[in-house]
């Protein structure tokens, strides 16, 4: 595992989730309308943003712990049993904490 490479999309995630986090956040600022119709509309769509911001939120905050996992060099060890996360498990999410088999136990 190429820990500069993944430390490099890491950051890339992280710029764009950013970018989302406060675009969606600049919206819900928006006012609304006056309409009754319009504006039920709007709050739905509100839902939506609030949903999104709350998950690039939550995904922020995983790739900065795993940002610092890789600083501190317990990148690709999992947080609760200390083993090996896994290659093929830290290729298809970078950021993930745990280990297949604890991840499993906590879901």
């Amino acid at each position: 595992m190429d820990l500069k490479q993944t430390k490099s999309l890491l950051e890339e995630r992280l710029v764009m989730l950013t970018t989302r986090a406060e675009e969606a956040e600049s919206t819900l600022r928006e006012g609304h309308s006056a309409d009754f119709e319009e504006y039920a509309t709007e709050a739905e769509g509100d839902e939506v943003l609030e949903s999104l911001e709350g998950s690039a939120v939550a995904e922020i905050s995983q790739i900065n712990a795993a940002l610092a996992r890789i600083e501190d060099g317990s990148y690709g060890e999992c947080v609760t049993c200390g083993e090996e996360v896994g290659e093929k498990r830290m290729e298809a999410v970078p950021h993930t904490p745990q280990c297949i088999s604890c991840a499993s136990k906590h879901s």
